[in-house]
């Protein structure tokens, strides 16, 4: 299996599991000596990960922040960028606020339970409405106001994700069987961007609610990416849950099972993690959490030594 490639020696990312204050600095424009530096910085890692598939689950929280409009065109100009240097992105989305603002609306209460959203009847009905009919489409519109790159999925599509019910008590929320990656190998070939949305079918059509983060790992590991990343609404993983001192800047799957075990994480962040841990064990060499609400988080994170939020990858 290919590593990650290494960053630097004092780079400024520190060693697993250590974690860090964050801190805000204002900073002048760059001139044009440092935007060259920057290209240069990037420049290894863009031969590197020429040719490559990384995978980008683009989370609800992450559209749904403070400037969702800035936030998404942001997102969408990293994700063309990537597409411009060679590399294949692939973008597997949630919609969470989303789907509980609908809910609100017609008067549903939305229920949680370890971070999976109980999904009845009628709350299926809301997240395929949103997701595939709201989200999805303000993603692909996005990415293609600059050039006919992006084509908008259900995992519903040409059985792209097939599903299996998790637990009884949370309804018609899924676990990933399996995944099609020929439909997305497909769209890659022809120089497309696919966008995902995890709603996926049973073999007798049934739709089930597939939880994204998990659904965005199950995909990296169908397509060997090279990198599975999450952009959420905090800067990467704690050490300590209410702490963005705490920030971690890079650890192993076995450090964020103990980050759970000790209750570090928690909540929405536990699928993350789980998704995280899973994909790279299973080969994906390098998975980052990191906040997608940061103008060109993804550039940040993968083009520069110092990266922007936690990388997970085995020592």
């Amino acid at each position: 299996m290919r590593q990650p490639r290494p960053r630097p020696a004092g780079d400024g990312r520190p060693a697993a599991d250590r974690p860090v204050a964050v801190t805000a600095e204002a900073a002048a424009p760059p001139d044009a000596a440092t935007r060259a530096a920057v290209l240069v910085e990037a420049l290894p890692y863009i031969r590197e990960f020429r040719g490559r598939i990384v995978v980008v689950k683009y989370g609800g929280n992450a559209i749904a922040g403070a400037d969702p409009a800035r936030a998404l065109a942001s997102f969408a100009a990293d994700v063309v960028l990537l597409h411009a240097v060679g590399i294949r992105p692939v973008v597997v989305h949630g919609g969470g606020p989303q789907i509980g603002e609908l809910m609100g609306r017609l008067g549903l209460v939305p229920e949680f339970r370890d971070g999976l959203r109980v999904t009845d009847a009628e709350t299926l009905d809301v997240a395929r409405m949103v997701l595939v009919g709201k989200v999805n489409r303000d993603i692909v519109t996005a990415v293609n106001a600059h050039g006919h790159l992006a084509v908008g999925l259900s995992g519903e599509d040409a059985g792209l994700l097939t599903a299996s019910p998790r637990d009884p008590a949370l309804g018609f929320v899924g676990d990933v069987g399996s995944v099609n990656p020929e439909l997305l190998r497909r769209l890659l070939a022809e120089d497309l961007i696919p966008v995902v949305a995890t709603i996926g079918s049973d073999g007798q059509g049934q739709a089930y609610n597939i939880n994204a983060d998990t659904a965005a790992g199950a995909v990296a590991e169908a397509v060997a990416a090279a990198k599975l990343v999450y952009l959420t609404d905090v800067e990467g993983i704690r050490a300590e849950r209410d702490d963005p001192a705490s920030l971690i800047h890079r650890t192993t799957p076995d450090g964020l099972d103990a980050l759970v075990r000790s209750g570090a994480v928690a909540g929405g962040m536990i699928p993350k993690v789980a998704s995280c841990s899973r994909a790279v064990r299973n080969g994906v060499p390098a998975a980052h959490v990191l906040d997608g609400r940061t103008d060109h988080a993804l550039l940040l994170e993968l083009f520069t030594d110092k990266g922007v939020g936690t990388m997970v990858a085995l020592p």
